[in-house]
Order: C-alpha cells, then sequence, then structure tokens
C-alpha cells in the first residue's frame, strides 16, 4: 500500500510466525503480566513502550498470547488508560515539538511543510475517533488546546 503523504510504497517488513500459545520459557504468570502492564501505565508509558519493557526485561514475546487481552484493553480493564488515543497523542506531540521549532527558525520551510501534514494526519484521525465514538462530537484540535493537554 502506498504511503499517505509520498508518492513512494511502504516498507517490507519481517511477519511475525503463527503461533497460537505461549511459549514454554515464559516464567511470568497471565496475571503477573497484567499487574505489570498496570504499573507502568502508571508510571506514564505508553502502550508501546509497555510492550518494549516487557520483551527486553522480562522475556515475555507476546502479551496477546499470554493473557488473552491486548495491552489496552489490559489498561482499559485496570481503569489507567489515557483520555485520547495513543497514535493521535503521539501526533500531537510531534506537533507541538514542530511548532516549537518553528518559533526560532522562521525560515525552515520544509519543517512548516512537515507540520502541515502531521496536522492533516491528526485531523483524519479526529474525524475517525468522532465517527467511532471514541471521542466527543464537540472535540477540537488545536496547537494551543494540545500544548494543554499533553504538558
Amino acid at each position: 500500500m502506498a504511503r499517505m503523504h509520498a508518492r513512494r510504497k511502504g516498507r517490507s517488513c519481517s511477519v511475525r510466525p503463527m503461533v497460537s500459545e505461549s511459549p514454554e520459557w515464559v516464567t511470568l504468570s497471565a496475571a503477573e503480566t497484567e499487574e505489570l502492564v498496570a504499573k507502568m501505565a502508571k508510571d506514564g508509558y505508553t502502550s508501546a513502550r509497555i510492550g518494549l519493557t516487557l520483551r527486553d526485561q522480562y522475556g515475555v514475546p507476546d502479551v496477546k498470547l499470554l493473557t488473552g487481552k491486548c495491552i489496552t484493553e489490559i489498561m482499559k480493564e485496570k481503569g489507567v488508560a489515557s483520555a485520547l488515543p495513543e497514535d493521535l497523542s503521539s501526533l500531537m506531540r510531534r506537533a507541538i515539538s514542530l511548532n516549537v521549532h518553528l518559533r526560532d527558525n522562521r525560515g525552515d520551510h520544509s519543517n512548516k511543510r512537515g507540520l502541515q501534514l502531521i496536522e492533516s494526519k491528526i485531523r483524519r484521525l479526529e474525524h475517525y475517533y468522532k465517527d467511532n465514538g471514541v471521542l466527543p462530537a464537540d472535540w477540537k484540535y488545536s496547537l494551543k488546546t494540545a500544548e494543554l493537554m499533553l504538558k
């Protein structure tokens, strides 16, 4: 599939093998894994960072195989999920940092274009999440509110 804001195709990546159960060498139980996920989420980790930490430090190759639920489902059950979806908040962080850069470097036209593309992705996600009921219908993106929400 083609990339969103470029005329080239996407990258080819490796595919995870088809495995239906967790390996025998995983030492953590499902309950211990859920507790670790909740603890890391309370500390402010994103779900992607939690997955990397569980893989690298605890030897859990796939949380869904071990617990039967993905990391975001566990976070919602424990009540530690963030109000904004993770992909939307990471795009908003990128837009904020680019805006700070553009305040200092007013002649940086390529990054000005990059900010426009990021904000376009944010608006697309905003529309998608409003249609699916994840965001309230009166939620509106702006750089000022994004700075207030994420800091």
